[in-house]
Protein backbone atom coordinates (compact mmCIF):
# COMPACT_ATOMS: atom_id res chain seq x y z
CA UNK A 1 0.00 0.00 0.00
CA UNK A 2 1.22 3.54 -0.71
CA UNK A 3 2.50 5.78 2.05
CA UNK A 4 -0.10 8.32 3.09
CA UNK A 5 0.12 11.71 4.77
CA UNK A 6 -0.42 11.67 8.52
CA UNK A 7 -3.82 13.34 8.21
CA UNK A 8 -4.90 10.83 5.57
CA UNK A 9 -3.74 7.98 7.82
CA UNK A 10 -6.00 9.28 10.60
CA UNK A 11 -9.00 9.51 8.29
CA UNK A 12 -8.41 6.00 6.96
CA UNK A 13 -8.12 4.56 10.46
CA UNK A 14 -11.41 6.19 11.42
CA UNK A 15 -13.46 5.83 8.25
CA UNK A 16 -11.87 3.17 6.03
CA UNK A 17 -14.68 0.67 6.65
CA UNK A 18 -17.65 2.97 5.92
CA UNK A 19 -15.92 4.57 2.92
CA UNK A 20 -15.04 1.20 1.38
CA UNK A 21 -18.60 -0.06 1.94
CA UNK A 22 -20.01 3.09 0.36
CA UNK A 23 -17.78 2.77 -2.70
CA UNK A 24 -18.69 -0.89 -3.13
CA UNK A 25 -22.38 0.03 -2.89
CA UNK A 26 -21.71 2.25 -5.91
CA UNK A 27 -20.01 -0.71 -7.61
CA UNK A 28 -16.59 0.95 -7.24
CA UNK A 29 -13.89 -1.33 -5.94
CA UNK A 30 -11.19 0.70 -4.14
CA UNK A 31 -7.64 -0.19 -5.07
CA UNK A 32 -6.64 -0.28 -1.41
CA UNK A 33 -9.70 -1.21 0.69
CA UNK A 34 -7.82 -0.50 3.92
CA UNK A 35 -6.85 2.97 2.65
CA UNK A 36 -9.68 4.13 0.38
CA UNK A 37 -9.19 7.82 1.22
CA UNK A 38 -6.49 9.43 -0.93
CA UNK A 39 -4.18 12.25 0.10
CA UNK A 40 -5.80 14.67 -2.34
CA UNK A 41 -9.29 14.01 -0.95
CA UNK A 42 -8.03 14.31 2.62
CA UNK A 43 -6.41 17.66 1.82
CA UNK A 44 -9.59 18.89 0.14
CA UNK A 45 -11.55 17.86 3.22
CA UNK A 46 -9.05 19.65 5.44
CA UNK A 47 -9.30 22.83 3.35
CA UNK A 48 -13.10 22.62 3.45
CA UNK A 49 -13.08 22.24 7.23
CA UNK A 50 -10.60 25.09 7.64
CA UNK A 51 -12.61 27.45 5.46
CA UNK A 52 -15.87 26.47 7.15
CA UNK A 53 -14.34 27.27 10.56
CA UNK A 54 -13.00 30.60 9.27
CA UNK A 55 -16.37 31.56 7.77
CA UNK A 56 -18.23 30.65 10.96
CA UNK A 57 -15.74 32.68 13.00
CA UNK A 58 -16.12 35.59 10.59
CA UNK A 59 -19.91 35.35 10.75
CA UNK A 60 -19.86 35.49 14.55
CA UNK A 61 -17.67 38.62 14.53
CA UNK A 62 -19.32 40.67 11.79
CA UNK A 63 -19.56 44.28 12.85
CA UNK A 64 -20.42 47.54 11.13
CA UNK A 65 -18.97 49.81 13.82
CA UNK A 66 -15.70 47.99 14.53
CA UNK A 67 -14.80 45.40 11.88
CA UNK A 68 -11.78 43.29 12.70
CA UNK A 69 -8.77 42.32 10.62
CA UNK A 70 -10.44 39.12 9.42
CA UNK A 71 -13.53 40.99 8.24
CA UNK A 72 -11.41 43.63 6.50
CA UNK A 73 -9.44 40.91 4.72
CA UNK A 74 -12.47 39.13 3.34
CA UNK A 75 -14.16 42.40 2.44
CA UNK A 76 -11.05 43.31 0.46
CA UNK A 77 -11.17 39.98 -1.40
CA UNK A 78 -14.89 40.35 -2.08
CA UNK A 79 -14.40 43.91 -3.32
CA UNK A 80 -11.55 42.89 -5.60
CA UNK A 81 -13.52 40.02 -7.13
CA UNK A 82 -16.62 42.21 -7.50
CA UNK A 83 -14.60 44.84 -9.36
CA UNK A 84 -13.22 42.19 -11.70
CA UNK A 85 -16.66 40.74 -12.42
CA UNK A 86 -18.19 44.19 -12.98
CA UNK A 87 -15.53 45.06 -15.53
CA UNK A 88 -16.22 41.89 -17.52
CA UNK A 89 -19.89 41.03 -16.91
CA UNK A 90 -21.31 44.47 -16.11
CA UNK A 91 -23.30 45.95 -13.27
CA UNK A 92 -25.54 42.88 -13.07
CA UNK A 93 -22.64 40.72 -11.88
CA UNK A 94 -23.47 40.80 -8.15
CA UNK A 95 -25.47 37.51 -8.13
CA UNK A 96 -22.41 35.63 -9.39
CA UNK A 97 -19.83 37.19 -7.08
CA UNK A 98 -20.27 34.64 -4.28
CA UNK A 99 -19.33 31.78 -6.62
CA UNK A 100 -16.26 33.61 -7.92
CA UNK A 101 -15.10 34.49 -4.40
CA UNK A 102 -15.37 30.94 -3.07
CA UNK A 103 -13.66 29.54 -6.17
CA UNK A 104 -10.77 31.96 -5.68
CA UNK A 105 -10.41 31.33 -1.94
CA UNK A 106 -10.77 27.54 -2.16
CA UNK A 107 -8.22 27.16 -4.96
CA UNK A 108 -5.84 29.61 -3.28
CA UNK A 109 -5.86 27.70 0.01
CA UNK A 110 -5.51 24.38 -1.83
CA UNK A 111 -2.51 25.79 -3.69
CA UNK A 112 -0.81 27.13 -0.56
CA UNK A 113 -1.40 24.27 1.87
CA UNK A 114 1.41 22.29 0.24
CA UNK A 115 3.94 24.77 1.66
CA UNK A 116 3.17 23.50 5.16
CA UNK A 117 5.38 20.52 6.12
CA UNK A 118 3.32 17.34 6.37
CA UNK A 119 0.71 18.48 3.86
CA UNK A 120 0.44 18.64 0.07
CA UNK A 121 -1.48 20.75 -2.42
CA UNK A 122 -4.55 18.81 -3.61
CA UNK A 123 -4.51 20.91 -6.79
CA UNK A 124 -1.22 19.20 -7.65
CA UNK A 125 -3.28 16.07 -8.45
CA UNK A 126 -5.25 16.24 -11.75
CA UNK A 127 -8.57 15.04 -10.33
CA UNK A 128 -8.95 18.07 -8.04
CA UNK A 129 -8.47 20.78 -10.72
CA UNK A 130 -10.77 18.72 -12.95
CA UNK A 131 -13.44 18.78 -10.25
CA UNK A 132 -13.10 22.57 -9.93
CA UNK A 133 -13.27 22.90 -13.72
CA UNK A 134 -16.43 20.77 -13.88
CA UNK A 135 -18.06 22.97 -11.22
CA UNK A 136 -17.22 26.11 -13.23
CA UNK A 137 -18.41 24.41 -16.44
CA UNK A 138 -21.83 23.49 -15.07
CA UNK A 139 -22.17 26.80 -13.22
CA UNK A 140 -21.79 29.06 -16.23
CA UNK A 141 -24.09 26.89 -18.37
CA UNK A 142 -26.69 26.88 -15.58
CA UNK A 143 -26.49 30.66 -15.36
CA UNK A 144 -26.83 30.88 -19.13
CA UNK A 145 -30.06 28.85 -19.05
CA UNK A 146 -31.30 30.82 -16.03
CA UNK A 147 -30.66 34.10 -17.82
CA UNK A 148 -31.97 33.31 -21.31
CA UNK A 149 -33.97 30.11 -20.92
CA UNK A 150 -34.00 27.72 -23.90
CA UNK A 151 -32.73 30.56 -26.10
CA UNK A 152 -29.34 29.98 -24.52
CA UNK A 153 -28.95 27.02 -26.89
CA UNK A 154 -28.73 29.49 -29.78
CA UNK A 155 -25.30 30.37 -28.44
CA UNK A 156 -24.02 27.05 -29.81
CA UNK A 157 -25.10 27.88 -33.35
CA UNK A 158 -22.92 30.91 -33.81
CA UNK A 159 -23.64 34.67 -33.81
CA UNK A 160 -27.01 36.20 -34.82
CA UNK A 161 -27.59 35.83 -38.58
CA UNK A 162 -30.36 38.29 -39.37
CA UNK A 163 -30.66 39.09 -43.06
CA UNK A 164 -28.96 35.91 -44.25
CA UNK A 165 -30.80 33.40 -46.50
CA UNK A 166 -32.27 30.42 -44.66
CA UNK A 167 -29.98 27.89 -46.33
CA UNK A 168 -26.93 29.96 -45.35
CA UNK A 169 -28.14 30.09 -41.74
CA UNK A 170 -28.58 26.32 -41.64
CA UNK A 171 -25.16 25.65 -43.14
CA UNK A 172 -23.43 28.11 -40.82
CA UNK A 173 -25.25 26.70 -37.78
CA UNK A 174 -24.25 23.15 -38.78
CA UNK A 175 -20.65 24.30 -39.04
CA UNK A 176 -20.63 26.26 -35.78
CA UNK A 177 -22.34 23.63 -33.59
CA UNK A 178 -19.43 21.10 -33.45
CA UNK A 179 -16.92 23.95 -33.19
CA UNK A 180 -18.77 25.47 -30.21
CA UNK A 181 -19.18 22.09 -28.49
CA UNK A 182 -15.47 21.29 -28.85
CA UNK A 183 -14.62 24.80 -27.66
CA UNK A 184 -16.70 24.50 -24.51
CA UNK A 185 -15.38 21.06 -23.59
CA UNK A 186 -11.85 22.27 -24.29
CA UNK A 187 -12.38 24.77 -21.49
CA UNK A 188 -12.50 21.85 -19.06
CA UNK A 189 -9.11 20.66 -20.28
CA UNK A 190 -7.67 24.17 -20.26
CA UNK A 191 -8.76 24.96 -16.70
CA UNK A 192 -7.60 21.57 -15.43
CA UNK A 193 -4.19 21.37 -17.07
CA UNK A 194 -3.24 24.99 -16.40
CA UNK A 195 -3.93 24.75 -12.66
CA UNK A 196 -2.59 21.23 -12.16
CA UNK A 197 0.61 21.68 -14.17
CA UNK A 198 1.64 24.90 -12.45
CA UNK A 199 1.01 23.68 -8.91
CA UNK A 200 2.55 20.26 -9.55
CA UNK A 201 5.67 21.85 -11.04
CA UNK A 202 5.90 24.36 -8.19
CA UNK A 203 5.63 21.64 -5.53
CA UNK A 204 8.17 19.47 -7.33
CA UNK A 205 10.75 22.25 -7.72
CA UNK A 206 10.36 23.33 -4.11
CA UNK A 207 10.78 19.72 -2.92
CA UNK A 208 13.89 19.21 -5.05
CA UNK A 209 15.63 22.31 -3.73
CA UNK A 210 14.66 21.54 -0.14
CA UNK A 211 16.31 18.13 -0.61
CA UNK A 212 19.46 19.56 -2.19
CA UNK A 213 19.93 22.83 -0.30
CA UNK A 214 17.82 22.87 2.87
CA UNK A 215 18.77 26.42 3.92
CA UNK A 216 18.36 29.73 2.12
CA UNK A 217 17.65 28.91 -1.53
CA UNK A 218 14.35 27.03 -0.90
CA UNK A 219 12.93 30.21 0.65
CA UNK A 220 13.23 31.91 -2.74
CA UNK A 221 11.37 29.08 -4.47
CA UNK A 222 8.77 29.02 -1.71
CA UNK A 223 8.14 32.70 -2.34
CA UNK A 224 7.89 32.01 -6.07
CA UNK A 225 5.46 29.19 -5.34
CA UNK A 226 3.27 31.59 -3.35
CA UNK A 227 3.19 33.98 -6.31
CA UNK A 228 2.27 31.14 -8.67
CA UNK A 229 -0.41 29.89 -6.26
CA UNK A 230 -2.06 33.32 -6.06
CA UNK A 231 -1.75 33.87 -9.81
CA UNK A 232 -3.29 30.51 -10.72
CA UNK A 233 -6.21 31.01 -8.35
CA UNK A 234 -6.76 34.43 -9.93
CA UNK A 235 -6.54 33.06 -13.50
CA UNK A 236 -9.04 30.29 -12.72
CA UNK A 237 -11.43 32.82 -11.21
CA UNK A 238 -10.93 35.25 -14.10
CA UNK A 239 -11.65 32.61 -16.72
CA UNK A 240 -14.78 31.59 -14.80
CA UNK A 241 -15.92 35.22 -14.91
CA UNK A 242 -15.28 35.37 -18.65
CA UNK A 243 -17.25 32.17 -19.25
CA UNK A 244 -20.19 33.43 -17.20
CA UNK A 245 -20.04 36.74 -19.05
CA UNK A 246 -20.35 34.93 -22.37
CA UNK A 247 -23.22 32.79 -21.08
CA UNK A 248 -25.33 35.68 -19.74
CA UNK A 249 -24.61 38.23 -22.49
CA UNK A 250 -27.85 39.67 -23.85
CA UNK A 251 -27.10 38.81 -27.48
CA UNK A 252 -27.18 35.10 -26.60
Amino acid sequence: MPERLWFTEILNRLFAGPVTAFLRALHIEPKYPQQPISDSFAMELLVFGFLLAIFLLLRSRLSVESPGVLQHSFEAIEGFVLDQSREIIGHHSEPYTAFFVIVFIFILVCNLIGLIPGFESPTGVPIVPLGCAICAFFYYHAQGFKHAGPKYLLHFFGPPMEGMPLIARILLAALMLPIELVSHFARLLSLTVRLWANIFAGDLITLVFFSMIPIGIPIIFSGLHIVVAVLQAYVFMLLSIIYVSGAVADEH
